[in-house]
């Protein structure tokens, strides 16, 4: 039987590499993805994106090199047109303004690849329940696969 599939979304490597926040919200969000990561993960096909290396290589060096070495091993999906046309068809309907663009294309990613589950800690842009429905709305009337938009949390107990 083969695993199902996640999309690893940035704010996934990015909690998981940052040194312990004081924030307590944020603290919690960095040890349930280092469960995620150590307990779950290997129980999935996981995969990320062009759109993710290009994300995660930004910023303070050495932040970015951790960022970059936890994911050497995790397969890239390839960028296509049609990512990019899904894309843009996402910032539309959900409203993405264009500062935050790059979410719409992992959206797509999700969808063109068939994955069963995008993972995310992007709750305004992503991972929450009216962005599922709108998913799910659009792509059931396209006939497109739809994911299911999640954080680490959810994926934490399987």
């Amino acid at each position: 039987m083969s695993k199902q599939k996640v999309y690893i979304e940035t704010s996934v490597i990015s909690y998981l590499t940052a040194k312990p926040s004081r924030d307590i919200i944020i603290a919690g969000h960095q040890q349930i993805t280092r469960d995620w990561w150590s307990k779950a993960r290997h129980k999935f096909d996981c995969y990320i994106s062009q759109i993710v290396v290009e994300e995660i290589s930004l910023g303070d060096t050495e932040a970015a090199l951790k960022r970059m070495n936890s994911v050497k091993n995790i397969p890239d999906l390839g960028y296509n047109e049609e990512v990019e046309n899904l894309a843009i068809q996402y910032l539309e309907l959900f409203g993405i303004p264009e500062k935050a663009k790059l979410d719409a294309f992992h959206l797509a990613y999700a969808v063109l690849y068939n994955i069963d589950f995008l993972l995310s800690w992007n709750c305004k842009h992503i991972a929450n329940a009216v962005i599922n429905s709108k998913l799910r709305d659009f792509n059931d009337k396209n006939s497109l696969f739809v994911p299911f938009l999640c954080t680490p949390n959810e994926l934490l107990e399987v």
